[in-house]
C-alpha cells in the first residue's frame, strides 16, 4: 500500500460546479508558426486566486489496481494541497510549495520531506512546482516561451517539437479551436523511460477552460497508469491549507 500511495502522490505532484460539458474542438487544417500556437495556447489565461478540485483517480501499475478520491486545493503559484481518500477514509496528505514536497501516509505511519529531485527521478522527467500546477490546470507542463519549437500537423492536431536536440525528447499537441493541450510526451531513450499526459476533453468554467480528465502514463522498468477524473471545480473560495506531520511517524526516502 505504501508504494501505491507514493505513486499516486508522486503523479499528483507530478480543478458551485456546473455539470461537465465537453468543449467543441476543431481539427488543425493549416500550419501555423510555432510561436502563434504558443501565443494562442497561453491566451487561455487561468485567472484565479484559489482552485478547489474534487477528483477520482484510478491507479494501475501492472500488479495492482486501486481507486481513490482526492481533494486538491491550489493557491495559485504558492501551494498545492492534496488529501487522498481510500473508501472514503483519508489515508494520505501532501503539501507542495515551490521550495519542497511533503507528505505523510497513515497506513504505515510514514512521511517524506524533500525537494523535487527524487520525485523527478522516479517519474522520469524534471519537475518543479509550476510544472505540477500546469498539469492540474491544463497548461503545457513546460514553459513554452523559454525555448524554440517547430510546428507541424499530426492527426489533425498542432504538434510542437523542440528545435534543439537533446537526450530528452518532447512533443506537445494542441487542438485547433481554442489551442487547448491534448497530449504531451517526454522521453529519455537512453534511460528507457517516458511520460505521456493526455487530456481527453475540457470544459469551460466562466472564462476559463479546465480539463475534465487527465490520463498519465509513466514508463520506466514498468508502466504506471493514472486516470484522473474531475468531479467538481470551484474558484476563489477561502480554502484551508493546514498541514502537519503527526507525531511518531517515520521519515522515509523514495528510491529512484
Amino acid at each position: 500500500m505504501q508504494k501505491i500511495i507514493v505513486g499516486l502522490l508522486t503523479l499528483f505532484v507530478l480543478v458551485s460546479c456546473k455539470s461537465k460539458q465537453s468543449v467543441t474542438e476543431a481539427s488543425a487544417n493549416e500550419e501555423l508558426a510555432a510561436m502563434k500556437v504558443i501565443q494562442n495556447h497561453y491566451a487561455n489565461a487561468h485567472d484565479f486566486a484559489s482552485l478547489y478540485i474534487r477528483a477520482n483517480a484510478k491507479y494501475q501499475d501492472g500488479k495492482q489496481t486501486h481507486n481513490v478520491a482526492a481533494d486538491i486545493r491550489i493557491k495559485k503559484d504558492e501551494i498545492i494541497w492534496i488529501n487522498v481518500k481510500l473508501f472514503g477514509i483519508p489515508v494520505a496528505k501532501a503539501l507542495i510549495t515551490p521550495e519542497k514536497v511533503s507528505y505523510y501516509e497513515k497506513i504505515n505511519g510514514t512521511y517524506f520531506e524533500g525537494n523535487f529531485d527524487l520525485l523527478s527521478n522516479w517519474l522520469g522527467t524534471d519537475l518543479d512546482f509550476h510544472k505540477v500546477q500546469n498539469l492540474f490546470i491544463g497548461n503545457a507542463i513546460d514553459d513554452l516561451t523559454k525555448t524554440t519549437y517547430t510546428a507541424a500537423i499530426e492527426n489533425d492536431l498542432y504538434k510542437l517539437t523542440e528545435k534543439r536536440k537533446s537526450a530528452t525528447e518532447k512533443a506537445f499537441y494542441f487542438e485547433a479551436a481554442n489551442f487547448l493541450i491534448k497530449k504531451e510526451w517526454i522521453a529519455q531513450a537512453s534511460e528507457n523511460r517516458s511520460l505521456e499526459i493526455e487530456y481527453p476533453s475540457h470544459g469551460k468554467y466562466g472564462d476559463s477552460f479546465m480539463p475534465n480528465s487527465i490520463k498519465i502514463i509513466a514508463t520506466q522498468e514498468h508502466q504506471t497508469l493514472i486516470d484522473l477524473v474531475y468531479k467538481s471545480i470551484t474558484f476563489d473560495e477561502n480554502l484551508n491549507y493546514s498541514f502537519s506531520i503527526p507525531d511518531g511517524y517515520e521519515q522515509v526516502t523514495i528510491d529512484k
